[in-house]
């Protein structure tokens, strides 16, 4: 009887290390394994099953893309101008083993490493370069952080300036210098608007005495045609009474001239 206690005992045990000991990995996930304190594999999506008290999961590493936003960096320009800068940066873990053991705090590394690559691109560029450069400094912080990540395991997807912030008084002066930028432009345009104006208004008044004087012209022309038509039929009554003064009317036969009707 207490044998066959001893034995259910053994069996409800077991079977409570057989279920405890089955892992599920998620999709998108992976464990890091260790056996007697030594890496062994890495498990992928599906159903597994460790060792009791051999077997351990020393880490689970997600292999979605991850995204984290560093606070404002203080960086000096090559004018000597301090401002501060803070990036974001997407990355993704390519490789679990070398995640868990290439560097002991991944997050804190890839923050130093951006902060001193960023003050080494900022510190070849002036301030007026550095506002006008974002793409710049983008793509070479890309590219410096995923050389130095890839014995981590870690793949920098890319790197985002999210806000560049000048000192108070430089920001002051560059508001300045826009609002006068702005005032000339203005200026500018106005003055080329009144110029066309007064071309316009030149061109119209130009054309308006063309056309009077084409006017004048036409009237002129036509008052010289009517006058010649007038003179012309003067000539011609003058011309046909001077006929009649050399040819006289003559009378009727003299046999006619006393001569009744019957």
């Amino acid at each position: 009887m207490f044998s066959s206690i001893i034995v259910i005992i053994i069996i409800i045990i077991v079977i409570l290390l057989i279920v405890t000991n089955i892992r599920i990995v998620p999709q998108a996930n992976a464990f890091v394994i260790e056996r007697l304190g030594t890496y062994m594999q890495t498990w992928q999506t599906g159903l597994h099953f460790k060792i009791p008290l051999i077997d351990k999961v020393a880490r689970k590493v997600s292999l979605k893309e991850h995204v984290i936003d560093f606070p404002p960096q203080p960086v000096i320009t090559k004018d000597n101008v301090t401002i501060e800068i803070d990036t974001v940066v997407y990355f993704q873990v390519t490789d679990p083993k070398l995640f868990t053991y290439g560097v002991e705090n991944p997050m804190a590394a890839i923050e130093n490493l951006s902060a001193t690559t960023l003050r080494n691109i900022i510190g070849e560029l002036e301030l007026d370069e550095t506002l006008t450069s974002r793409e710049l400094i983008n793509s070479k912080i890309t590219l410096v952080l995923d050389e130095a990540t890839d014995a981590w395991g870690i793949k920098i997807n890319r790197v985002e300036v999210k806000n560049i912030n000048p000192p108070r008084d430089i920001q002051a002066a560059m508001e300045k210098q826009m609002r006068a930028e702005r005032e000339k432009r203005e200026a500018i345009l106005q003055a080329e608007g009144e110029k066309r104006s007064a071309i316009l208004i030149a061109e119209g008044n130009k054309e308006a005495l063309i056309l009077n004087a084409e006017a004048d012209k036409e009237a002129a022309i036509r008052r010289a045609e009517g006058d010649h038509q007038g003179s012309g039929g003067l000539r011609k009554s003058g011309e046909r009474s001077e006929h009649q003064d050399h040819h006289p009317i003559r009378d009727p036969e003299p046999g006619r001239a006393g001569k009744l009707p019957d």
